[in-house]
């Protein structure tokens, strides 16, 4: 008799505990799909992203700190490294382009290349992800993926993750803090770390309010008094002519380009401006400044046996000297360690954390050479130094087509910017 009672319940009563608690194949098909179309959408927010924040344009750089949400809230491992990989890629879209134009080959050496640079930022932004949490979740978990984020931010702005370091979120608090120095840096760290947690609509609302009043007051970085740039168009040309003829025409353009300014104590010229620095060329740039009270700031590349140093020179008609070697050459075409490490020798030194700041006229100024202008630390370490005057100087000729060098001058007037700093940069195009 109760065996026949339950046969006569059975279906009901399990069809009503199917319908509370577990989806129907229907059900779990329409869910699979939303997962699906969530997770394209969180990538193609991500492209978005980083392809708005770094497109050049200073006040746009923002948009990058919308990135950690992204990321947070990614359903899973795979999906955070293809949503760190969209805004990598999506930030770092000139690079293929660039190579063709530096190796002047088609475009696959640069894709392929693209692919291999953003390696470290996924890897690193994979590794730290850590499954979203519901909105009950206690504080102790959103406190660990807070942890997390930070411990990725330090990762991508110091060696050796950091050598790849571009697109970093960091860089926005030139914008949304400016003249706030260190405590915009930390506060925009915090706001970035927010961003992962339950509290993310609080930061994002934060983040637009300050983007508008940064926007609206928005002032760019003044030229430091008594400095100028000289920027030149010799493509790819520049410093390749080793003759006195063209060291002479040079001193011409920047006596010129003096004289034609009220007081000006200090030009600067671009990266490799000089070609290779010797005594030579030291000597003729002394002659060809005597009689004048200007001090010129030029690259140059000092060659030995083991290879070179990318470098700042600073001239006058008293003296010259190497005013600051590179700290982070270009990996791959400068940089290329594995050189050393067969003992072939040969390609640009880096210096990691070598010479931050440098002193001209006594003034204490932050040098910055091309590519450091991507990253972030060596802009830091220079600036832990109390840095009167940020110097930059870059040779773009490679970069036609593409909006690197926009993005290298958008981000060093956001870090002029952040510290209340003039800056002067130069670069040939």
């Amino acid at each position: 008799m109760i065996v026949d009672i339950l046969a006569q319940f059975r279906i009901p009563v399990f069809s009503a505990w199917r319908g509370r608690s577990s989806p129907s194949p229907r059900d779990r098909g329409d869910g699979h799909l939303t997962g699906r179309w969530r997770s394209i959408l969180l990538i193609a927010a991500s492209i978005l992203c980083g392809w708005i924040a770094w497109s050049g344009e200073v006040l746009l750089l923002p948009v990058a700190v919308f990135f950690p949400l992204f990321w947070a809230i990614a359903p899973s491992r795979p999906i955070a490294a293809l949503v760190a990989a969209g805004y990598f890629l999506a930030a770092s879209r000139g690079l293929p382009q660039g190579v063709a134009n530096f190796y002047a080959t088609d475009i696959w050496p640069g894709l392929l290349l693209w692919l291999m640079a953003s390696a470290s930022f996924v890897i690193v932004h994979a590794v730290f992800w850590t499954k979203p949490y519901g909105e009950q979740a206690c504080g102790r978990k959103d406190a660990t993926r807070a942890l997390r984020y930070l411990i990725v931010i330090v990762l991508m702005a110091l060696p050796p993750f950091g050598i790849t370091g571009w697109a970093h979120p960091l860089t926005a608090a030139g914008v949304l803090f400016p003249g706030w120095g260190w405590g915009g840096l930390s506060a925009t760290v915090i706001l970035l770390v927010v961003m992962t947690g339950r509290k993310r609509q609080i930061a994002a609302a934060i983040l637009v309010g300050l983007y508008v009043w940064s926007a609206t007051n928005w002032t760019s970085p003044k030229l430091a008094p008594g400095w100028m740039a000289v920027d030149l168009k010799q493509g790819g040309n520049l410093g390749r002519d080793g003759s006195l003829a063209y060291q002479r025409d040079l001193i011409d353009t920047v006596r010129k380009a003096a004289e034609a300014r009220e007081d000006v104590r200090v030009a600067v010229l671009p990266e490799s401006a000089l070609g290779f620095w010797t005594p030579t060329v030291a000597r003729v740039w002394r002659e060809g400044l005597r009689g004048s009270n200007l001090t010129v700031i030029a690259g140059a590349a000092v060659i030995d046996s083991r290879g070179y140093d990318n470098v700042m020179v600073a001239l006058s008609a008293d003296a010259t000297e190497v005013l600051y070697r590179e700290r982070m050459p270009v990996p791959g075409s400068m940089w290329q360690p594995w050189l050393r490490w067969t003992g072939k020798g040969g390609g640009a030194r880096a210096k990691f954390f070598g010479n931050p700041v440098a002193e001209v006229n006594g003034i204490r100024i932050a040098p910055s050479i091309c590519y450091e202008q991507l990253i972030v630390w060596p802009v830091l370490q220079s600036l832990l130094h109390s840095p009167e005057v940020i110097v930059a100087v870059g040779n773009g000729w490679w970069t036609q087509n593409t909006s690197i060098v926009a993005i290298q001058k958008a981000s060093v007037s956001a870090w002029a910017r952040l510290f209340g700093l003039p800056v002067v940069m130069s670069f040939n195009t």
